[in-house]
């Protein structure tokens, strides 16, 4: 009887359904890198859940699960989501100044881990006040029916960013206040691989790890393109969507991975997630010839 290698399955790769990680997905159908994994979209917790489950591989996580579970996952070097400034689409929103906000009643949206976190860390430590918290759908309105403010990240947050003044609301962007309070880029997401995994398939996550950087630089050089596609089926306009595009950083390089470990300080500090090594997050690849799968 013929000896037939089995090949490995395509990897199981996450994707989150918000436009901050639509760059990626463009360039992944512009590369023709979609046909070689098994996509699974779905929202940052949902996806972060499954990833840490085992039924993901590879995928965006975000930062705060990504604290919790380091000794299971590895970083992919290079790809983030976050911002050095305003990210447009992490906020909170409040019926009065954030001062103000002292035993009041705050919304946390359910789809988010990293922006409550910081959220709460900036109103203690940045803002001196501590917050009646408990957790809701990610709804604007129905939050501030039952609450004085409400935490966002994603679409959602997006349009909270433009709709919010015309409402009379005060608009905090967690991005920029991160920024003011530290001096450093805040990482929302890493993209990271499951340790049993790559131990496996360095070849095929390697593969995958060089599908995301290509589209992100597909997605850099065509980015007005991508916003007046985007535009056609999202609810805001194409200068709106290019603007948001500007605002998010996708790298993860040296001064990123400083806001990284000063995040995961504080936060660790707080109880929040265990510390990280000294020396960091630990990468997958810090060097180009690893070995391929096969």
């Amino acid at each position: 009887m013929k000896d037939v290698t089995e090949q490995p399955q395509r990897p199981r790769v996450g994707h989150i359904q918000f436009l901050n990680c639509l760059p990626f997905y463009w360039g992944l159908m512009r590369s023709g890198a979609l046909l070689d994994v098994e996509l699974t979209k779905d929202t940052p917790d949902r996806l972060s859940e499954a990833l840490v489950a085992g039924d993901l591989d590879i995928g965006p996580i975000s930062l705060v699960e990504y604290l919790r579970h380091a000794d299971q996952l590895v970083v992919l070097p290079g790809l983030a989501v976050g911002s050095d400034g305003p990210v447009l689409s992490v906020n909170m929103v409040s019926t009065v100044p954030v001062e103000e906000l002292d035993g009041r009643r705050v919304a946390l949206g359910s789809t988010s881990r990293t922006g409550v976190l910081l959220a709460q860390m900036l109103l203690a430590s940045r803002y001196g006040v501590r917050p009646d918290y408990f957790r809701c759908p990610p709804d604007l309105t129905q939050m501030l029916l039952e609450a004085d403010a409400g935490v966002l990240i994603g679409d959602v947050a997006l349009r909270a960013t433009y709709e919010a003044p015309r409402r009379g609301l005060v608009l905090t962007d967690l991005g920029q206040a991160w920024r003011e309070w530290t001096g450093l880029p805040m990482v929302f997401a890493v993209w990271a691989v499951r340790r049993a995994y790559l131990a496996d398939h360095p070849g095929l996550t390697k593969d995958v790890h060089e599908a995301f950087l290509t589209s992100k630089e597909l997605f850099l050089g065509e980015l007005d393109e991508v916003a007046r596609a985007a535009a056609r089926w999202e609810p805001f306009d194409a200068e709106t969507l290019a603007t948001y595009f500007r605002a998010l950083d996708f790298s993860l390089g040296e001064r990123q991975l400083a806001g990284l470990c000063e995040f995961a300080a504080r936060a660790a500090a707080l109880g929040a997630v265990p510390p990280l090594p000294p020396d960091g997050p630990e990468l997958a690849f810090t060097g180009h010839g690893q070995q391929s799968d096969g």
